[in-house]
């Protein structure tokens, strides 16, 4: 299949290039070089032989000009392979703008109108090279999980370290992952304490946390220290090699998108047909038949649409929007299902300090202050948190000695005179059993001793994005949809808290890629959808929404999964996408209707007699000015992008 579309691919750049070369040629041939007045005629005399001698017998004569011999091979060498295309595609009953494309070919032809027969040609080709292009392929989302995943793998035997390939780690075989490498497999750590990113597989928004007996997943990126493992599953089995298994059944399922101009094509050209056979039958002429055809050819549709895309492509580029498949600009508009992922696209995907709960006799600011002096000098993943929270409030930081950090017990040191322990739930009930703490709630906590005395427990979520709640409320009564869900891999408290501060009712948690993609079909086959996320667990259902928007540049994967990337994470731009596909759809419309309906008219007055072939390809011409002037607008930034 790949194999086919590659082939074809070819083909029509082929094509495109030859029909470059030979209306190049033609020109300088004929206005350069003024060889356009030199006629040259191939005649030939045919007859059928007995029995059927008497059915023909005669001459023919073909007069063309050594200019146009350049055009001649444009048709027939690229001609004619479209036209065999075309063909193909009416016998499947497939019918678009580019079969009126098709009889405008054969009709130039019969009019001797090469150049214009060969203009077709190169349109014809080009869209399709474009598009080609411009649409991702399945295998190129696959290539980047594949280059994603280390294909080397450290295994420990005795004192020696030997590199072996991931194929071959064994269940059982003792692993070192270096600082900041891709873990091979799943696994148990023996060895180590640091942090892992997992937030792409998991959808956890934080460092997540690594010491003896912890479960490490394949394809966490590993933090600053070096953790030794256990192999507990194969490559082939662990989590990483799960989601390509998902993400190819997904590509196989892809939603297809029919393109805006094959939807007016379907009914331009029945209508263009039967206007040409009408003045036809009702004259007695074939002339007005080939008249009517002329100015019928579609290129409101063939170049007005295209500059419409390409115009808005080059809009949103310059709104750091990258428009991966060009489709979308048509359909986004029509979309009545949004669906989101939560880490990275409606929170920021990092901590941020919700609550401080003093102990008796203990103050908020206090117990702040001296927390978020400690924590200046730890690398602990909620540390960043504890300070900014401490810099909003403005509140000095005060001097620290003794510092230590052990892993699993915690953060310890003096600040200001005063013993400072953070530290878990689980380690202070260890210790002090009968001690009262509040009750656990959702997100991360720490618990904070000073003198070795509870001072108060410290509370984190996800920091959810200022303009979360906006957005998401302005999407019913600006955009239309209809539905608006929230899918995530996260913990069912963490999930439940967002969607209460953003307004979202249908919410998922804990959904694993191949739930998330079950999900993302179930709504795509009862309306168009669009998917929102940022993470490798994300591509799968990227791939099987109607359009697939990846937030950021977390990942290539993400991003080659998804229709359209945001390179600067932000809902606002997000909006923007909306409101580019809308406004391009509507001077795509403009464009293509107008023209159409300009057509339609000098089609009636081609049929009546008013306008002969040539008079017609002149209006055409002119129709298809106006459209494409039209069409350059979508490229001018409105006043303002965005309404909410």
């Amino acid at each position: 299949m790949a194999h086919t579309q590659q082939a074809t691919s070819r083909s029509e750049t082929l094509i495109s290039v030859l029909s470059l070369l030979g209306i190049g040629a033609y020109l300088i041939m004929r206005y350069a070089l003024d060889t356009g007045h030199e006629i040259y005629t191939l005649s030939g005399n045919a007859s059928l032989t007995a029995p059927a001698a008497g059915i023909y017998s005669g001459q023919f004569g073909f007069r063309i000009s050594l200019a146009e011999l350049p055009l001649i091979a444009v048709l027939i060498l690229g001609g004619v392979p479209l036209l065999y295309q075309l063909a193909a595609k009416l016998l499947q009953r497939d019918l678009g703008a580019d079969l009126l494309a098709g009889m405008s070919i054969v009709t130039a032809i019969l009019l001797h109108e090469y150049l214009a027969g060969s203009l077709v040609v190169l349109m014809l080709a080009g869209g399709a090279v474009l598009e080609s292009y411009a649409v991702r392929r399945a295998s190129s989302v696959l290539e980047a999980l594949a280059r994603r995943m280390p294909s080397v793998a450290h295994r420990k035997s005795a004192d020696t370290l030997i590199d072996i390939t991931t194929e071959q780690v064994v269940i059982g075989d003792t692993l070192l992952i270096l600082p900041h490498e891709i873990c091979p497999v799943d696994g148990t750590v023996l060895e180590g304490a640091g942090t892992m990113d997992e937030s792409y597989l998991t959808g956890e928004p934080y460092m997540m946390s690594k010491v003896r007996g912890s479960q490490v997943l394949s394809g966490a990126v590993n933090g600053d220290t070096a953790l030794t493992i256990r192999a507990d599953k194969l490559a082939v089995d662990s989590r990483y090699a799960k989601i390509m298994e998902v993400m190819r059944s997904s590509e196989q399922h892809r939603p297809k998108l029919r393109r805006l101009g094959d939807q007016l094509g379907a009914v331009y050209m029945p209508v263009a047909v039967a206007i040409a056979l009408f003045a036809w039958l009702a004259s007695g002429e074939v002339i007005r038949f080939l008249a009517v055809l002329v100015i019928a050819t579609p290129c409101p549709l063939l170049i007005g649409i295209p500059v419409t895309i390409i115009s808005s492509i080059s809009l949103a580029a310059r709104r750091e929007i990258i428009i991966k498949n060009p489709a979308i600009l048509e359909t986004i508009g029509t979309c009545r299902t949004a669906i989101f992922d939560k880490t990275g696209t409606l929170t920021y995907g990092r901590p941020a300090l919700t609550a401080l709960i003093p102990g008796n006799g203990h103050h908020e600011r206090d117990v702040l202050t001296l927390v978020a002096s400690l924590e200046r000098y730890s690398k602990h993943p909620l540390s960043s948190a504890i300070i900014k929270a401490a810099e909003k409030s403005a509140l000095p930081l005060l001097k620290v000695t003794n510092i230590m950090e052990l892993p699993g017990e915690g953060l310890k040191g003096e600040v200001g005179g005063k013993r400072v322990q953070i530290t878990s739930r689980q380690k202070f009930l260890a210790l002090q059993p009968a001690a009262e703490l509040p009750p656990v709630g959702g997100g991360l906590e720490c618990v904070v001793l000073i003198d070795d005395a509870y001072a108060g427990t410290l509370q984190f979520r996800d920091e959810v994005r200022a303009d979360s709640s906006s957005f998401i409320t302005h999407l019913r009564p600006s955009h239309l949809f209809d539905r608006v869900m929230l899918v995530s891999g996260d913990r069912e408290s963490e999930v439940r808290y967002l969607a209460e501060q953003v307004g979202i009712e249908h919410v998922y948690f804990g959904q694993s890629p191949t739930q998330k993609l079950d999900i993302v079909r179930r709504e795509t086959e009862a309306a168009k959808t669009v998917f929102l996320g940022d993470g490798i667990n994300d591509a799968p259902a990227l791939t099987a929404a109607t359009i697939g928007i990846a937030f950021g540049q977390n990942s290539d994967i993400t991003g080659e999964s998804a229709d359209a990337v945001i390179m600067d994470s932000s809902l606002l731009k997000v909006d923007e996408l909306f409101h580019i596909g809308e406004r391009m759809r509507a001077i795509a419309l403009q464009s293509a209707i107008g023209g159409m309906s300009l057509s339609i008219i000098g089609m009636i007055a081609a049929g009546m007699g008013y306008l002969t072939p040539v008079a017609g390809a002149i209006t055409q011409e002119i129709i298809d000015v106006i459209a494409v002037l039209n069409a350059l607008r979508a490229a001018i930034p409105p006043k303002t992008l965005s309404d909410f």
